[in-house]
């Protein structure tokens, strides 16, 4: 039999072999050839097979495997791997999957101050609003815009950056939101997620069937523990007797006002100290005393170690802020302007930037007199007092470094009143008022506040004269028993001392006599038995 030619010369030399062989043989060799047509069709086919890489989590050791294959790989693939389970196989490993955001701190905005994102789609935008997903790793960095002390907390995520003082100071907080619902992030310093500093995380989906949810904060009533005094606290006293001598009968003239905002550790009462904002290291800050006429060159200074912006507003300046909008001072920074006095008056300034009643309360605050052309009439003494409230965390009475607190000061309930200060400032004998029977006393008086209005009162004692709400272009009121002064507002009174003793300062709404708001006047000298006289011995158990 003749045999059939084949350009593949193997397959010419199969056929000649089959026809010369059994059924048995001829079947095996048969099924022989139709594998291997079988896979030489196969190598010439474009079969692509991917296989996505599993996401592997920050403690698996080891790389991850690119296993994508090809025509090229794939013989060689099928003989490295194991024969497995195919539905196993082919389930993906669950993906985690990272939400990234920047904001930076900002200030000297509307609101005053606030997070602005950066980058994203939430590039350019005050207080974001973040999104995520139940289960999404969320990582936040925040940049300090500023060189004043900010941070970044979410308290149902535990989360809090620490405290940012340098100026591009960068924290970077990561955490998986392991439950829906929508969450408040802000800035902790006191007063800054009050006046803006707060946004939103939106978290969407289920929380997992049966876990608890993490983070979960537990309310548990604490009382406020205080940490330990301060050793190294300062007196923040300003002496009643620190202002400056009368003008007199001068000519209007260019005067030069210096002030430095200091933030200091000082001492509030007996073994408790908190941490005051001033002017100048005291409270309340200098007096400033020009004429009526004069023009004001104020420059104001922020300390280096500050931790806050500071500014002023000078209720004697005519313009916008009172000198605010031009003394927004950062840590380190200088700033200053110009005023005319235009009005003579007793007026109060204080610090200006927000959160305003946190600064003033903390104690900036402080009087500039504005003379009337001639001055004063003259006096015996003279003396400078002021009336501010400070609001703790810590109830009133508490030992230890006391923490401020804004919650008690945005609803008006001061844990301590004080003149100059201090609960201990002007009944100490360092800093009381002095004065000798027959003597004429000024006293310049004013309220810092933020809040509460005073009753000032000295008990035993009957204003001569009041300038009532400061104005020296009225006459003033006479034989006056107890004052009125609004917060931000002043007044002047006077009146001759006949009788020795001590004579307390109060404001006669006189609970808070009980918390801290006294100063003593002592006057020297005879006795006036015409005027004042008892049987049997004093006794100053109430008053």
């Amino acid at each position: 039999m003749k045999a059939v030619e084949y350009r593949n010369g193997p397959v010419t030399e199969v056929y000649w072999s089959i026809q010369g062989m059994n059924s048995s043989i001829k079947s095996a060799l048969i099924s022989l050839i139709i594998v291997f047509v079988t896979a030489v069709a196969l190598a010439l086919l474009p079969v692509t097979v991917e296989v996505t890489p599993s996401t592997v989590s920050a403690d698996q050791p080891g790389e991850v495997e690119k296993a994508v294959t090809t025509s090229d790989n794939l013989h060689a693939a099928h003989a490295m791997k194991p024969v497995v389970d195919v539905a196993a196989e082919a389930a993906p490993a669950a993906e985690t999957t990272i939400r990234e955001y920047t904001l930076v701190t900002i200030i000297g905005q509307t609101p005053a101050m606030a997070f602005i994102g950066s980058g994203g789609e939430i590039d350019g935008q005050i207080n974001p609003t973040l999104t995520a997903n139940v289960g999404d790793t969320v990582r936040i960095t925040v940049i300090n815009g500023d060189p004043v002390l900010h941070n970044l907390v979410i308290d149902e995520f535990g989360v809090h950056t620490g405290d940012l003082i340098e100026k591009d100071q960068t924290s970077v907080v990561e955490f998986v939101a392991d439950r829906p619902g929508e969450f408040n992030y802000y800035c902790n310093i006191p007063g800054h997620r009050e006046i803006g500093m707060a946004g939103l995380l939106k978290v969407e989906g289920e929380a997992p069937a049966g876990e608890p949810a993490a983070g979960q904060p537990v309310e548990v009533a604490v009382q406020p523990t205080a940490l330990p005094a301060d050793p190294n606290a300062v007196s923040i006293v300003r002496d009643p007797t620190d202002l400056p001598s009368p003008i007199g009968d001068r000519e209007p003239m260019h005067v030069q006002v210096d002030l430095t905002t200091e933030e200091v550790v000082g001492t509030l009462a007996d073994g408790t100290t908190f941490n005051y904002f001033t002017f100048n290291g005291k409270v309340p800050g200098p007096m400033i005393r020009v004429r009526v006429g004069d023009t004001v060159d104020l420059r104001l200074m922020n300390a280096a170690d500050s931790l806050f912006p500071h500014s002023i507003d000078l209720h004697a300046v005519t313009g916008p802020g009172g000198g605010a909008v031009y003394t927004q001072t950062l840590p380190d920074g200088t700033t200053s302007f110009s005023f005319k006095a235009l009005a003579p008056g007793l007026y109060v300034y204080h610090c200006a930037t927000a959160s305003i009643p946190h600064h003033i309360s903390s104690g900036m605050y402080g009087l500039i007199l504005v003379e009337p052309e001639g001055g004063l009439p003259p006096v015996d003494r003279e003396f400078y007092v002021m009336q501010g409230e400070i609001y703790t965390k810590e109830p009133y009475g508490t030992k230890g470094h006391l923490s401020f607190s804004h919650e008690h000061m945005s609803n008006e309930q001061a844990d301590y009143l004080v003149f100059n200060g201090s609960t201990i400032g002007l009944t100490s004998d360092e800093h009381a008022l002095r004065a000798n029977v027959g003597e004429t006393v000024r006293i310049f008086f004013g309220v810092g506040g933020p809040n509460y209005t005073s009753s000032f009162h000295i008990i035993g004692e009957i204003f001569d004269r009041v300038y009532e709400l400061a104005s020296l272009t009225s006459e003033p009121l006479t034989n006056v028993q107890t004052t009125l002064v609004p917060p931000g507002g002043a007044t002047i009174v006077e009146f001759q001392v006949d009788v020795p003793g001590r004579y307390i300062l109060v404001d006669h709404a006189l609970s808070r006599m009980e918390r801290g708001l006294a100063g003593y006047l002592y006057v020297e000298g005879e006795e006036a038995p015409e005027i004042f006289h008892g049987n049997g011995e004093a006794n100053l158990a109430g008053h």
